[in-house]
């Protein structure tokens, strides 16, 4: 018997069946910046990346800025224990991932 590959699973909500994007937790604007180069080092900032469905990805940036991700919300847990997050994402997990989901617009 063979076993089926492991389809992929957004790491926020951990639906499957959907496209997946990559989120960097350390957003790449923010590598420049001193603030960052202190806390992480250059291997860390680089790696350190999510695979997250459209809808959660959108969520994230429309949720929090570049400044905010770098320096509370660089984790998956960080960011499930933002509130407006969490709520998302306990709705959405809901969601069958063939249901169209409308999201609020990013921050600028």
């Amino acid at each position: 018997m063979h076993d089926r590959p492991a389809q992929p699973t957004c790491e926020l909500c951990r639906r499957t069946g959907l496209k997946l994007t990559k989120h960097h937790l350390i957003p790449r604007k923010r590598h420049r910046r001193r603030s960052a180069q202190v806390r992480f080092d250059r291997e860390e900032m680089t790696s350190r990346i999510a695979m997250l469905c459209q809808p959660c990805h959108s969520t994230v940036h429309a949720t929090l800025s570049e400044s905010e991700l770098e320096a509370a919300y660089n984790t998956i847990d960080a960011l499930l224990k933002h509130p407006d997050i969490a709520k998302f994402v306990s709705w959405v997990r809901k969601q069958s991932p063939r249901r169209r989901v409308a999201v609020k617009k990013p921050r600028s």
